[in-house]
């Protein structure tokens, strides 16, 4: 986050409060979810996420601002993007672990029959890796 826009939080905001701001809008988490499961283009996005897509367009750019998300060209004519996280970004991977198993425990019922198969238990097993579209692993 800019020093500006933690300076409008009022009061002295804590570093939870300070990393919501960042990361805390709706669908954001799920944006990074999304990367840190493998998808890299707009598309694997608003499909894995199943948000609308002007949503996640005003999220990729917000997460991208705030250094979370880099936006690199994989094709010039006609001009394509991929995302991915950058350090800062992957560096959210302990906390979307921390989130799944807390909504394991809380909130999922233990009934539910997909309770285990969820696409994100990938990220709670540790299996965080991204491949970029040259095929070079980060993450």
């Amino acid at each position: 986050m800019s020093s500006s826009r933690l300076a409008e939080l009022p009061g002295r905001p804590c570093p939870i409060a300070a990393a919501i701001e960042v990361v805390g809008e709706r669908w954001s988490l799920l944006v990074v979810r999304e990367l840190a499961l493998g998808a890299s283009t707009f598309n694997e996005i608003v499909a894995g996420t199943g948000a609308p897509r002007d949503r996640i367009a005003a999220r990729l750019k917000s997460l991208v601002d705030a250094g979370i998300v880099e936006r690199v060209a994989y094709q010039t004519t006609p001009q394509r993007f991929e995302y991915r996280l950058t350090k800062s970004g992957e560096e959210l991977a302990p906390l979307l672990r921390a989130l799944l198993k807390w909504g394991l425990a809380h909130v999922v019922s233990p009934d539910d029959p997909d309770r285990d198969v969820y696409r994100s238990a990938a990220v709670l097993r540790g299996n965080y890796f991204h491949r970029t579209r040259d095929g070079h692993g980060q993450g």
